[in-house]
């Protein structure tokens, strides 16, 4: 098997936006009150981890009871192109593994468009649910997309009021 200098260049880059991370949050241990703070924290682990959006990743902070970062963002699922299988199940393993009291939903478009499609509002709604049987609250679901002169480059469904959180 050829070693790909590309495909390494990416693996390390990955590798080291992971530890930037971690070391990150070790140090900080930032609160994560809105949006913004989530995507600025998720954007360049989904960047590193789809090789540059070449498919949709479904990631999600785990926050304590002070909506503090638990460790790293976790990638719960990696799907296709524009696509990707989100099972309650997977979403939520490491946020009870943590002891998580809540998490923030996150994935890519890799169109760079951030909109929110039916799709993603319906399964936000079943990881609500799900979520509330665990008792783990759901703060939001923000989809990364790339900034433009239109878009900061990500959308909040909690703050379009697209899913009722509560």
């Amino acid at each position: 098997m050829k070693r790909n200098p590309e495909t390494l260049n990416l693996a390390m880059d990955y590798a080291a936006a992971m530890e930037a991370c971690a070391a990150y949050v070790a140090v900080k241990n930032p609160a994560v009150r809105d949006p913004e703070t989530a995507y600025r924290l998720l954007r360049p682990i989904m960047t590193a981890a789809t090789s540059g959006d070449a498919q949709e990743a479904f990631f999600v902070l785990l926050l304590d009871t002070k909506n503090k970062v638990i460790g790293s963002p976790v990638e719960c699922l990696r799907g296709l192109l524009d696509t990707c299988p989100v099972h309650p199940r997977e979403v939520m393993r490491e946020a009870v593994r943590q002891s998580a009291a809540s998490v923030i939903l996150a994935h890519n478009h890799p169109s760079g468009d951030p909109t929110p499609s039916k799709e993603d509002c319906d399964i936000t709604r079943r990881l609500v649910e799900a979520a509330k049987i665990l008792g783990i609250r759901i703060v939001d679901h923000v989809i990364c997309g790339r900034p433009s002169d239109m878009t900061p480059g990500f959308v909040s469904l909690r703050e379009k009021n697209l899913v009722a959180f509560e």
